[in-house]
């Protein structure tokens, strides 16, 4: 457990605090909308859950959202799930995407930046010119609001450009990135029946270009319901019999035209990673999306148009969707296309200095390879800019907070932030007026009723507990697709408290407020009643030089016992002999528990994960209990499938 009084990491001086946008929305919802003025960000947040519907409308206010047509009331229903936001609202997620174009014109929107480094600026003017043209285009092939486009491209310009633009007519988006296989893009696309496929020729990656043009030819085979497929020569090949040019779509000086969509109407469609089965199609809506990433990147980021966003991401993770809401805020978006370690493990630092980052968000695995790697950014990069580093993906272990300290700034704003696709926002995370604790999240967020509950549904305050939010938030899901009666969606979320939201990660809330994530609930370990999460041990594991990553797994035997084994992936040259072994028990004994020794170490090739990075527990537990490979797992969401013929071996051996 933390300690009841450490010492911060880092507090933000008067002078941040003064500046910062929640700050100045605090004073002034005291003002106009009977917000705490005293209390600081603690106030605030009680103050933002206990009057949700207040908070909301305040957001609404600060952030200009224009409404087409009027709201009749903030909440119109408060239940979970099926919470109705704002009943009567008309707006449109675009408009306020390209807001910025008006004032700034010929400052960059977007810094495209590929494996040469060389930032590639798209002026506000231009993106604008060329989302009006493709609106005008995508209603001429008759895509009306409601109709599904979909999107089989990398981290470059013309995605953002074909999202605004689908948004702009009422379309609704989804993207998967191009090094997902055909069989996991079918997956998911054939869910939502596409009637238009924007997608690339191929893509550069680790300095080699991969063709992509067979996978596409399948996907516009097994995708009946495409009237349109649009090419984006990324490798520079002809377009395809009976495909659309980019160019040609978005080459006239065309002012957009904005449907005014009704607030709960669909912006677009996430999938969960769907190790087990079908990934699960999650809809989120324009106005829904809108109000949270205002209040998310506005208040909790605090970027504004000064500012440079940089967030390593592909477009088949939420993180890419929410990177593009920064131009909500009117601030500066960076989209990277490349591999995150070409051409050595340094460069998301070089592309955060070459872009004049002020907010760079990467994921706490790469931050822990810069620490094994020997990377440093601050003695090699003039990183004067960045001002917070963010971390997501997996909780941050306290290494992580201690190396990005000492080696990128003592002055840093560290933000591990932690949410989910499930509402493609936070749940906890970023303050910019708060201190900063090693290993804590540093709070809840505004509007999200977080608490930690015991299995019987009480809260409680220093020990683990399931995460669960109480009230609505308004990117909650309005539903999944291809689920008439709502009975997925509730399974999900609903099922264990009936109505509250259980994430399915394990918290502690401390009694400062802070907030600490140890993984998984649904991969917990429980060894005679004791619980830990897997994250626990990854972070004192990983400590030892020669492993490079590890998987824990937990598995209730027939006979009533428990079997708990580690699996290692070393770093090339190292072995686990004798000393290994004992080093491993040594530290998860001393750092965190003598109950929690593995029963086995086992060396194995390497780790599998989700297509987005996550390694996966679940499966990999399911194949040991002798599940077949082809029940335990959903092959389509699986980086790298012969990993788990070695689990699948192991299982047999043993059986």
């Amino acid at each position: 457990m933390t300690p009841a009084n450490p010492t911060p990491l880092w507090q933000p001086d008067a002078d941040a605090i003064a500046r910062a946008q929640i700050t100045r929305f605090q004073a002034w919802a005291a003002e106009r909308h009977g917000a705490p003025a005293e209390g600081g960000y603690a106030a605030l947040h009680r103050w933002s859950v206990d009057e949700l519907d207040t908070f909301w409308k305040a957001v609404t206010e600060w952030f200009d959202v224009r409404f087409s047509t009027p709201y009749t009331r903030v909440l119109g229903d408060r239940s979970m799930p099926g919470a109705e936001w704002f009943p009567g609202a008309t707006l449109n997620y675009a408009e306020h995407a390209l807001r910025a174009s008006a004032a700034r014109p010929d400052e960059p929107a977007l810094l495209a930046v590929d494996e040469t480094h060389e930032p590639r600026p798209v002026t506000w003017a231009e993106l604008r010119r060329q989302v009006g043209s493709l609106a005008a285009e995508l209603r001429a092939l008759g895509v009306r609001p409601g109709d599904r486009v979909s999107a089989y491209v990398p981290n470059i310009p013309q995605a953002v450009v074909a999202l605004l633009a689908t948004a702009a007519v009422g379309g609704v988006w989804t993207s998967c990135a191009p090094d997902f296989g055909a069989r996991s893009v079918l997956d998911r696309f054939q869910q939502v029946e596409p009637v238009l496929l924007f997608t690339v020729d191929g893509y550069r990656y680790g300095a080699k270009e991969h063709d992509r043009r067979e996978i596409v030819a399948e996907l516009r085979r097994e995708l009946p319901t495409l009237r349109a497929v649009v090419h984006i020569p990324l490798l520079g090949t002809d377009t395809p019999e009976g495909a659309l040019e980019w160019s040609d779509l978005t080459s006239a000086d065309t002012e957009p035209l904005f449907e005014q969509v009704p607030f709960d109407h669909p912006l677009w469609v996430l999938y969960s990673s769907g190790t087990t089965g079908l990934p699960k199609a999650i809809v989120q809506s324009q106005g829904g999306i809108l109000i949270e990433h205002l209040k998310q990147i506005g208040l909790h980021c605090d970027l504004g148009p000064e500012d440079r966003f940089f967030w390593y991401t592909s477009t088949g993770w939420m993180m890419w969707n929410f990177l593009v809401s920064g131009l909500l805020t009117g601030t500066t978006i960076v989209l990277y296309d490349g591999s995150p370690g070409h051409p050595d493990t340094g460069a998301q630092w070089r592309i955060a200095e070459r872009t004049g980052a002020t907010l760079f968000g990467t994921s706490a695995a790469y931050v822990m390879a810069c620490r094994k790697a020997g990377v440093h950014p601050g003695r090699d990069h003039d990183l004067s800019r960045v001002q917070c580093v963010a971390t997501t993906g997996s909780p941050l272990p306290p290494d992580g907070f201690s190396w990005l300290h000492d080696e990128v700034r003592d002055d840093l704003w560290i933000a591990s932030v932690s949410g989910g696709t499930d509402v493609c926002s936070c749940f906890a995370g970023a303050v910019p007026t708060l201190p900063v604790y090693i290993g804590e999240l540093q709070a809840p967020c505004l509007g999200t009723d977080l608490q930690s509950w015991d299995p019987s549904g009480r809260p409680v305050v220093g020990e683990v507990g399931e995460l669960v939010v109480t009230n609505p938030m308004p990117s909650m899901p309005i539903r999944f697709w291809n689920d008439p009666d709502g009975s997925r969606y509730h399974d999900s979320y609903f099922d264990m408290y009936p109505g509250v939201w259980r994430h399915g990660d394990w918290i502690t809330v401390t009694s400062r407020g802070s907030v600490v994530i140890h993984g998984r609930s649904d991969s917990t370990l429980n060894r005679q009643g004791v619980r830990m999460g897997s994250a626990d041990i990854y972070e004192a594991v990983e400590r030892l030089p020669e492993i490079k990553e590890s998987l824990v797994i937990g598995i209730e035997q027939p006979d009533g016992g428990y079997w708990m084994p580690l699996f290692v992936h070393l770093v090339p040259g190292a072995a686990l002999d004798e000393d290994l072994v004992h080093r491993i028990k040594q530290t998860i004994r001393e750092q965190l528990s003598p109950r929690h020794l593995p029963d086995e170490i086992i060396e194995v090739p390497g780790i599998p994960h989700t297509l987005t990075g996550k390694r996966i527990e679940v499966p990999v537990k399911r194949l040991l209990q002798g599940t077949p490979l082809e029940k335990a797992v959903n092959p389509g969401s699986i980086d790298d499938l012969d990993l788990l013929h070695f689990y699948e071996d192991l299982a047999r051996k043993r059986a």
